[in-house]
């Protein structure tokens, strides 16, 4: 089964949280309609700004851990690479 790392956040710049999913846009649809409670809601965070696609979910499982202990510059950096704008990626998923 095929798994995504995912990046949202409530503004440019703003807080981030890292994700990960088998099934990206419901997921992002849970995160903009604040369906599921935790760290993400309370700062809602909503906008996809970067994700990652693996043809495992263990390996995007892998990846988040490993980008939950970046420094927060290295996130930005990263998103920034794929999202010089900061778009809500989430309506170019289709």
């Amino acid at each position: 089964m095929a798994g995504y790392v995912y990046i949202v956040t409530n503004h440019k710049r703003g807080t981030l949280y890292i994700g990960v999913t088998s099934n990206l846009e419901r997921r992002i649809f849970e995160h903009r309609e604040g369906l599921t409670p935790g760290f993400a809601t309370k700062y809602g965070c909503d906008q996809l700004v970067w994700y990652e696609e693996h043809l495992q979910i263990g390996t995007a499982i892998q990846r988040e851990k490993s980008l939950k202990r970046w420094y927060r510059q290295w996130k930005i950096e990263l998103i920034e690479k794929m999202n010089p704008d900061w778009r809500d990626l989430y309506f170019e998923l289709w």
